[in-house]
């Protein structure tokens, strides 16, 4: 495990009808409240994703009912579409919503079979890689909560569903930090 207090941070979100693009630096000191969430600040190694996975569950959460909406459930299928897309971009080097075969993450989240074309829905997506303090649940979560694209999609009340993939490695070095998918829904 790193002991690295690195300020490497890269984030982007993306909503289903709003697409805002943002490359966010962040601090790692969080806001004055700080949620009890169990392994907010682990650094995720390839045998704690799930834990990790749950931390940032509950920030989010913590972050949602601290403002009177209502907490997100974790979906399966929107979770598959998260963790297959954090590990392809650690895999294939890349940072973006958008795959090199040219797949976006609403087809990545029909290909799950979370919603279909036919159905109404409403999905968004955040992405961010850090490494050191930076690449935790905890790390994370402050610096999107600090972005006003990814500050959207957490706290969008529409919004029901989420699914988080965590993925050991960094898209510049597969050894260091983490890679962090989170993928949101609501079908109509």
């Amino acid at each position: 495990m790193s002991t690295s207090h690195s300020t490497r941070f890269r984030a982007l979100a993306c909503g289903a009808l709003l697409v805002a693009f943002v490359l966010a630096g962040a601090t790692s000191a969080h806001a004055a409240t700080r949620p009890d969430c169990p392994n907010a600040d682990v650094e995720p190694t390839a045998s704690d994703t799930d834990d990790v996975r749950a931390a940032v569950l509950c920030l989010i959460n913590a972050d949602r009912t601290q403002r009177r909406l209502t907490p997100l459930r974790e979906s399966s299928k929107l979770r598959s579409a998260a963790v297959a897309h954090s590990s392809d971009m650690v895999r294939n080097g890349y940072f973006a919503h958008t795959g090199p075969g040219g797949d976006t993450f609403v087809e990545r989240i029909l290909d799950a079979r979370y919603t279909t074309r036919n159905q109404s829905w409403s999905l968004g997506e955040n992405l961010a890689w850090g490494t050191g303090d930076l690449g935790t649940a905890r790390g994370v979560q402050s610096a999107w909560m600090r972005s006003p694209g990814h500050r959207a999609n957490i706290l969008k009340a529409a919004y029901r569903e989420l699914g988080i993939g965590v993925h050991a490695g960094v898209p510049t070095d597969a050894g260091a930090g983490a890679t962090f998918t989170t993928d949101f829904g609501a079908k109509g």
